[in-house]
């Protein structure tokens, strides 16, 4: 029973398998490949396994592909008939490849047509997949690459590239990519042609060899690629110095050349994108090389690269679309009744729209790891650097588009491993380099130096060896900054003089000029004068030299920067004037230096308001501010002064008027505390200052500005409104020092107006007796010229900073001596040592609240006191100023004060005595005794009545 019910189980499964068997909708797929190539041959082979696998995978899906291949040789016509064909007699709802661009941009034209997805491994950028909607790119995108190619040059600091590519739509392509990706970096491109003879690639890479630049891009399909390599091993390029990248379309292909050609690559660098190893992807490998030498046993390509990983999943997400889609739509195409054409008589697919979304846009985990399309493209994560090595590749690194550069994929230490360069070398290539033949000599012009200083730039021939021998702080600095460049250069010095070296062939921009590339239409202007016999000879000479460099005292200014790239300086920058100075010690009126004049005419008003405030006080009460009225005058300045050495001998009576001289005395001390300590400063301390202290104010009072001969200074001169005939121009230091000795009145200059390194020379030589004023014009300072776009430039500038930090002291030295001490006393003005207002204002004001309080409270008590004269009727306001004034000028002597008692007493032991009625009153005349004015006053009593008035003193 358990026997009939297993055979009853085993029909009833072979039944369903075989209903299933049946009932499975077959769709043609349409495959263009060169069978004949290895690549077709590989495709051809994952395709097969890729179908085989996936139906084995999924028995139960109701779809499947059928492959109708389509074969032909490399000819985009032929591609193009290919396509039509599978569309218009197989009817196919889908085509793969082909993979070339050229031939893929006629496909898909078609496909955008007939409305049928076109899966090419197409990598030119020029094919767009948002332009064409039916075209879904299943490769990376060949300009992806290029972001991994400029990290790699970014990281060992390559400044300029050169790019060789291969001509057609594949190369050209990418070359606009390039140039957007590399920038100012691309120095250089060649197009290389499939038909191009070896003789012609060789005289190309002779041209590429004269350059500077050591770094080239190659992307090239491997036929052509394999022949340039031998060539570039020819012209002796593949040697140490030399860095050579290829891109993805021969990296990937490494593993088809035969040795020859993977050794002539020896040392070269490559990127391609990375797949991450599995064991499915270790199994399908063993399993592809097991079939695909069976099929081909006469091919040696074994490997498998990306590409055939590609398109092994590329037939996985074809059929996981086509299974989503399901059978409910056929294969027919909608055709017009009257087809004129072969694509009216293709139609339209029924079937292509509805599958295009779900292949357009799809991710799933396959062969070739993550594979992601996006928007019809094959999206890109991860780029593996190689290095070929022998006849094999070596991974050095990984690159992605978040962290860069790394190792290993874990990202934990960034960089490169160990890199085998050209020439079997283990040192970085600099990425440039120049040319060291004889005939190849960094041609530096010289400025001509005619009877100037030579401490800045100076050349002469040896009669002995006839070689031209530069000098000068600049030639040195030269010659350091050569050291300095990570690479050798050889450069010969070029004086810009006539042959028999008696004059200039021209000013400072006529030497840039001959910098330039090409002649300008001034020189071709100059042509055209070359009858005239007298200047032919220095015109000659003129159009023929040209220079890599100039060297020199050479000015960075605007007008020149628009012919010419200069470097970072190496001078300070700046234009400044010097001027004489005068020890002001020497000055006869020093003594008033230590003060300045507002606080000399607020010191003399407080000795005048302090001597008038005594003297009111005191004037009543004291004898000795009594007298003639110019008496009067001079103890009130006699008083005040004296203070200052505490000479005063006047005795005060009153308390008011020792109040204002006490607090007046302690301002004159610290005034003249103050005053000794500043003029004994200015007395000790070299007090220098200069004659003038801008350049305006010369030009204004009429006086003459010198200037160094043929310097630019003369039109920034001219500029500022100086006249011819104010100006002079010198040539040597020494004449410099003369003029300005002799001055702008006597046939000399009042000042120099010059660039700072010549100024730091001159005051190198003559420190004690001129300075700089503070006035200084900004310019950009002196540095080396080359050719516009030359890529020395950021090199002799880096170089540049490095000297000057380590070396330009000692360079400074040697030539100008040492100066820089004295120069940094000269400088600056003399900080001034003179005692401002501000410091004493609040001893002036404590001094002036005294004597104002003292005053009023005086005149208070005095008003007070002699109110009756203020109050009585009958009399005129000048009557009553007359008679105040007459009060206020009797004097009233001072003695001590009684008690009223002991004033009763005296007075009456004075009537005993003589014995004769009269009245007495205290003091010699009537009216106040006390000589704070504190007392009140009564009229005299008559002798009739014997009247005593006493009155009580209080002080």
């Amino acid at each position: 029973m358990k026997n009939h019910m297993l055979v009853i189980f085993v029909l009833l499964m072979s039944l369903i398998l075989i209903v299933n068997g049946k009932t499975k909708t077959e769709f043609g797929v349409g495959v263009i490949l060169n069978i004949e190539t290895s690549f077709g041959k590989m495709s051809r082979s994952c395709i097969s396994m890729a179908l085989h696998d996936f139906y084995q995978q999924h028995d139960n899906y109701t779809t499947m592909i059928v492959p109708h291949f389509r074969d032909f040789k490399q000819n985009n016509v032929e591609a193009a008939s290919a396509a039509i064909d599978l569309l218009k007699n197989d009817q196919v709802m889908a085509i793969l490849g082909p993979m070339t661009s050229s031939q893929a941009e006629f496909v898909i034209v078609i496909g955008n047509r007939s409305k049928v997805p076109i899966m090419s491994q197409a990598t030119s950028p020029s094919l767009s997949t948002n332009d064409n909607p039916y075209f879904i790119r299943v490769a990376h995108d060949s300009s992806s690459q290029l972001e991994a190619i400029a990290e790699l040059v970014k990281h060992f600091d390559w400044r300029e590239v050169v790019f060789v590519y291969e001509d057609g739509e594949y190369g050209r392509s990418l070359y606009s990519d390039v140039m957007l990706t590399f920038g100012t970096k691309l120095m250089y491109h060649t197009v290389l042609y499939p038909s191009s003879s070896d003789d012609w690639i060789l005289k190309e890479l002779y041209k590429l060899k004269t350059m500077q630049t050591r770094v080239f891009i190659v992307h090239a399909l491997p036929a052509l690629a394999t022949r340039f390599f031998k060539k570039v091993n020819e012209a002796g390029m593949m040697e140490e110095g030399y860095v050579w990248i290829i891109t993805e379309v021969l990296t990937s292909r490494l593993h088809s050349l035969d040795r020859n050609d993977i050794d002539s690559m020896h040392g070269v660098l490559g990127v391609n994108s990375y797949i991450p190893t599995s064991n499915k992807l270790t199994n399908f490998e063993r399993r592809w090389k097991r079939d695909f030498q069976i099929q081909n046993p006469d091919d040696d390509a074994t490997e498998l690269d990306m590409f055939g990983k590609w398109t092994y999943d590329t037939v996985f997400a074809l059929a996981m679309a086509l299974e989503k889609v399901g059978n409910e739509i056929g294969t027919s195409f909608q055709r017009k009744h009257k087809s004129n054409t072969d694509f009216d008589a293709i139609g339209t697919s029924e079937m292509g729209p509805r599958i295009l979304p779900w292949i357009r846009n799809i991710r799933f985990i396959g062969l070739s790891g993550d594979f992601h399309v996006a928007n019809g493209q094959l999206q890109s994560s991860i780029y593996q650097i190689v290095n070929v090595i022998g006849t094999g590749k070596n991974t050095i690194g990984y690159w992605t588009p978040k962290s860069g550069i790394f190792k290993k994929l874990n990202h934990e230490t960034k960089g490169l491993k160990a890199v085998t360069w050209p020439g079997d070398s283990h040192i970085v290539p600099i990425g440039s380099e120049i040319p060291t033949s004889d005939e190849n000599l960094l041609r530096v012009g010289i400025p001509a130096k005619v009877g100037f200083v030579d401490e800045f730039i100076n050349a002469y021939s040896d009669p002995q060896t006839q070689q031209v021998v530069a000098t000068g702080f600049c030639v040195d600095v030269f010659k350091a900054v050569v050291d300095a460049l990570p690479y050798a250069v050889k450069y010969r010095f070029i004086p810009f003089i006539t042959q028999d070296g008696k004059k200039s062939l021209g000013s400072y921009d006529d030497l840039l000029q001959k910098l330039s590339h090409g002649s300008s239409h001034a020189w071709r202007d100059w042509v055209s004068m070359l009858y005239i016999w007298s200047e032919f000879t220095c015109l000659t000479q003129l159009l023929k030299q040209k220079f890599d460099a100039v060297v020199g005292d050479i000015t960075i200014l605007a007008n020149r920067w628009d012919h010419v790239d200069f470097t970072l300086p190496f001078t300070e920058a700046g234009i400044a004037m010097i001027v004489p100075i005068k020890d002001e010690r020497k000055s006869a009126w020093i003594f008033m230096k230590p003060l300045e004049r507002k606080l000399w005419i607020t010191t003399g008003a407080f000795f005048i308001y302090t001597g008038l405030v005594v003297w009111f006080v005191e004037h009543r009460v004291n004898k000795e501010f009594r007298g003639p009225p110019h008496q009067h005058v001079g103890m009130i300045f006699w008083f005040s002064f004296s203070t200052l050495v505490f000479a005063h001998r006047e005795k005060l009576i009153s308390n008011l008027s020792r109040f204002v001289v006490i607090v007046w005395v302690f301002v004159v001390l610290v005034l003249t505390s103050s005053y000794t300590a500043s003029l004994t400063s200015m007395l000790t301390v070299q007090q220098l200052r200069p004659t003038h202290t801008d350049v305006s104010e010369i030009r204004n009072k009429g006086e003459l500005v010198g200037y160094r001969d043929g310097s630019f200074v003369f039109g920034m001169l001219k500029k500022m409104n100086f006249s011819d005939s104010k100006l002079k121009s010198y040539s040597t230091f020494e004449q410099m020092d003369t003029a300005l000795k002799k001055g702008s009145q006597n046939g000399g200059v009042s000042a120099i107006v010059d660039e700072l390194p010549y100024i730091r020379g001159f005051l190198s030589k003559y420190c004690t007796k001129y300075t700089i004023t503070s006035a200084v014009y900004k310019t950009a300072g002196f540095a080396f010229a080359f050719p516009k776009g030359s890529p020395l430039v950021p090199d002799f500038s880096r170089a540049v900073l490095q000297v000057t930090e380590e070396q330009m002291m000692n360079i400074s030295k040697q030539w100008f001596g040492e100066a820089a001490s004295c120069i940094q006393q000269r400088e600056p003005t003399v900080t001034s040592d003179r005692l401002s207002l501000d410091s004493f204002k609040g001893l002036f004001l404590i001094a002036g609240l005294s004597s104002t309080s003292a005053f009023m409270i005086f005149m208070f008590k005095f008003l007070y006191n002699n109110r009756e004269i203020l109050v009585s009727q009958g009399s005129s306001v000048s009557q009553k100023l007359a008679a105040i004034a007459k009060t206020f000028d009797r004097f009233e002597s001072h003695k001590p004060s009684k008690t009223v008692r002991e004033a009763t007493d005296e007075l009456v032991s004075e009537v005993d005595i003589n014995n004769t009625p009269q009245s007495f009153v205290f003091g010699q005349e009537a009216g106040v005794l006390s000589h704070d004015e504190g007392f009140s006053t009564t009229e005299p009593g008559t002798p009739d009545n014997h009247t005593i008035e006493i009155i009580e003193t209080t002080i």
